[in-house]
């Protein structure tokens, strides 16, 4: 399968995910993701580790406008810093809430339980500097899909676990997913983004009850490819079924997100960004729209 080269391996991350590192910023569009997380955790007893990244208030500073008094800096400051401290925990306290409910075992240091545990986690600073790092420890990502009344730090987030971590990422939808992975599609282009997000996947995939191989026709992609891939997961063990979807006047990230619907999917493996990211954000992509519109969650690889 020449298509699946470039150096990729599907294999390389055909281990279950020990470790699940979700992000929490307090606000109401982290709930789904926490439950998206745990979903995940409870399947693969894994240990999910709830982050939070708290907004230095110094940061505020050169964005103030010049004739300020030193007095009006720190009036600002401080009311950042208060800000940031109800935010954070809030955030704490929608976690702890989740797994007190949910009686989910507080672990701080490996090797944990044989079931799923929890910990929880906070850094000050930088949203993508902070999740750059910490997510590289981690061997899943969930974050919050952006919406127009969260937008601004689950963008920031999600872009950094896609492009600095190398890890795979889940977007969780506004609406929390029950049941995810029972059924499981598989966007396939060929690219070495849509391999990484299958082997990011793999844990998950070879327990699914049933996977769908999906590929868009396009001048770049041929419907054969969908095949391929089900023979090569004929090869794991799972037996998947391969699908053409023929966009016609739609776009494919329209079609796409429609054969998830019309298949009844509760899980979308797809890579992400596999065309130039700029020029996805000017013009417009497959990622673009899933990440705007999907309604179920997400597993990207990058």
């Amino acid at each position: 399968m020449a298509a699946i080269t470039k150096g990729v391996s599907l294999r390389e991350n055909n281990m279950p995910h020990r470790t699940i590192l979700v992000a929490v910023d307090g606000t109401d569009a982290s709930m789904p993701a926490i439950e998206a997380a745990f979903t995940v955790g409870l399947d693969l007893a894994s240990h999910v580790v709830g982050f939070h990244i708290r907004a230095d208030s110094k940061d505020a500073v050169p964005l103030l406008g010049e004739g300020m008094s030193g007095a009006m800096i720190e009036e600002i400051i401080d009311l950042a810093e208060q800000e940031a401290a109800i935010k954070a925990a809030r955030a704490k306290e929608m976690f702890d809430r989740y797994c007190r409910d949910n009686a989910i075992a507080l672990v701080d240091e490996p090797p944990g339980p044989d079931s799923v545990s929890a910990s929880w986690t906070q850094e000050t600073g930088r949203e993508d500097e902070a999740m750059a790092r910490r997510g590289r420890l981690a061997d899943l990502i969930v974050v919050a899909r952006p919406t127009a009344e969260h937008e601004i730090p689950p963008t920031m987030t999600l872009n950094a676990a896609l492009f600095e971590t190398g890890r795979p990422v889940l977007v969780a939808p506004p609406i929390p997913a029950f049941g995810m992975g029972r059924k499981i599609a598989i966007s396939w282009n060929g690219s070495a983004e849509c391999a990484r997000a299958i082997g990011g996947a793999m844990p998950l995939i070879v327990r699914a009850d049933s996977v769908v191989v999906i590929t868009a026709e396009s001048d770049r992609t041929s419907a054969s490819m969908a095949p391929e891939l089900a023979k090569y997961l004929a090869w794991q063990g799972v037996s998947a079924i391969a699908e053409a979807v023929v966009p016609g006047g739609r776009s494919i990230g329209e079609a796409l997100l429609q054969a998830c619907r019309d298949d009844a999917v509760d899980l979308l493996v797809m890579g992400a960004y596999t065309n130039s990211r700029l020029r996805q954000l000017i013009l417009g992509g497959v990622t673009k729209h899933v990440l705007a519109e999907a309604e179920l969650p997400v597993l990207m690889g990058r």
